[in-house]
């Protein structure tokens, strides 16, 4: 889940010291809260390449051999300046400070730190051999990934909308990042997901089927998808004002907020039939696929887009850049902002879309959809379920009051103070588990205040730790309630995971 504040990243400095006797860096382990130091002191590297075959001497003194020989001692003596591989503290110039606290970085840190050769001495990932093991690998692969920027650019694919309403025949932008179609997930680069057969459902208590999940829709002849319901407004203002600042304690300051969704989608009795994301494509075997609007606009007010200059009250609020293709069904490039998070331990990547409550739409800058109160929560892993778990924090570790940054901040207290993402810990993803699903479940929990006064919390990143919390008695739901679902779905397809 992404809040529409700017990012924030926590920054770690590693502190180390070179011991004269053994020539090992010892670090010293930040405190919590971790103070931003004003200045990062230079450290000299007195070796050169060309001397490799000698000691190398920092800041006078000698270093045992470089493990490697002579070689990676030369590297090592190069690179020094830029990776600190010969005492594995990684630099930061302090003019730079400033410009990342705007980033929500979860990255891993380099391996070259508290090693005797730089990362480019390093093999290759293991995931470049098996992408189950550790590892960067990005998950969908359909488009291009920007670690730095936290973006992916797709492709911009142009439906229709034929439902007998008054905005029948207006196109619809959409992106692909999901299906139940597991040959073409792998032949398209998308996230394979079988519970999304599960989500195309009827009305409570009926004997008829019709959906009121999952919209029917058709390609034609050009290769345009035809949708037979549903519509997003993208015009309304997005807004998200705290009433209150007071974090402290078990204060919940999501209670406090005033809130405008920045788009809405149609629902079920509307005259031009509910939104949502999921659609199931008839001549395309009947299968499901994820595929959530990205704009309303007409061809030629999207054209007018490609220069940078978007038209929010026409295009989803996570779009950074938008560009239709030269002709019809000829798919053009979409790039949207990522949101940082965790998964059973590793850090990832993913888009935040569309939810079926107003205050997640907000905080998301997602599209509210109420169709997908249409899907049942609660059920997570069982049989007919068609959603996964994602754990929040409503009162999780903030930055202190001075600001001086902690590094283990986590959840929507800290969020919506600005001080970055509320960094969410998500169920099942693929290549770690089998039950992944873009519809995740909001489960929100409450450190309580026994655990407040005890210092137990701190950044959870795995769901079976958070459960284990529960269990313990150390969290709750919202003002104590039982912990569970909250009845919240969010749209969140995975991009990308770093281990």
């Amino acid at each position: 889940m992404k809040m529409m504040n700017k990012k924030l990243l926590p920054v770690f400095l590693l502190l180390a010291m070179v011991a004269a006797a053994c020539g090992i860096a010892a670090a010293q382990e930040p405190s919590n809260p971790t103070p931003v130091p004003e200045e990062v002191e230079e450290v000299e590297v007195e070796a050169a390449a060309e001397e490799a075959d000698g000691p190398i001497v920092v800041e006078g003194v000698e270093l045992p051999p470089t493990a490697g020989g002579e070689s990676a001692a030369a590297i090592a003596a190069e690179t020094a300046d830029e990776t600190r591989a010969l005492t594995g503290v990684e630099v930061n110039d302090p003019n730079e400070l400033e410009e990342i606290e705007d980033e929500d970085d979860v990255r891993p840190s380099p391996p070259s730190i508290g090693a005797d050769v730089p990362v480019t001495y390093f093999g290759p990932p293991p995931t470049s051999v098996n992408e189950n093991l550790v590892g960067p690998l990005q998950l969908l692969t359909a488009g291009t990934l920007d670690e730095d920027e936290s973006t992916i650019t797709l492709p911009l694919y142009q439906g229709r909308l034929a439902s007998n309403g008054p905005n029948s025949g207006r196109n619809i932008w959409y992106i692909v990042t999901d299906t139940s179609d597991e040959g073409n997930a792998d032949a398209l680069g998308l996230n394979f997901s079988p519970k999304l057969n599960y989500s195309n459902l009827p009305p409570e208590q009926t004997d008829f089927f019709l959906s009121t999940s999952v919209r029917r829709s058709f390609f034609d002849r050009d290769g345009v998808l035809v949708f037979q319901s549903g519509f997003v407004d993208f015009a309304p203002d997005l807004s998200v004002s705290p009433g209150s600042t007071d974090a402290s304690g078990t204060n919940n300051l999501l209670d406090s907020l005033d809130f405008t969704p920045g788009a809405v989608g149609t629902d079920v009795g509307d005259a031009d039939g509910f939104y949502s994301p999921l659609t199931l494509i008839s001549n395309a075997g009947g299968h499901t696929y994820n595929a959530p609007a990205v704009s309303n606009a007409s061809l030629t007010t999207l054209q007018g887009m490609c220069g940078g200059d978007i038209d929010y009250d026409f295009v989803h609020d996570s779009v950074v850049s938008i560009c239709p293709g030269d002709e019809a069904g000829e798919p053009g490039t979409v790039t949207l902002e990522l949101v940082p998070g965790f998964s059973f331990g590793r850090p990832v990547l993913y888009l935040s879309m569309d939810t079926n409550a107003p205050i997640a739409a907000a905080l998301e800058e997602a599209v509210y959809a109420p169709a997908l109160n249409n899907i049942p929560v609660g059920r997570d892993d069982s049989l007919f379920s068609s959603v996964e778990r994602i754990f929040g924090f409503t009162n999780g570790p903030t930055n202190a009051a001075d600001g001086t940054i902690n590094p283990g901040r986590q959840g929507f207290n800290s969020a919506i103070l600005g001080e970055g993402e509320p960094l969410n810990v998500l169920g099942g993803i693929p290549t770690i588990a089998t039950d992944y699903s873009p519809l995740w479940d909001l489960n929100l929990g409450e450190w309580t205040q026994e655990a407040i006064d005890r210092g137990v919390p701190s950044r959870a990143t795995e769901e079976f730790q958070i459960l284990g919390f529960v269990e313990d008695g150390w969290l709750t739901g919202p003002g104590g309630a039982p912990y569970g679902s909250t009845g919240i779905i969010i749209n969140c397809p995975i991009v990308h995971r770093f281990l």
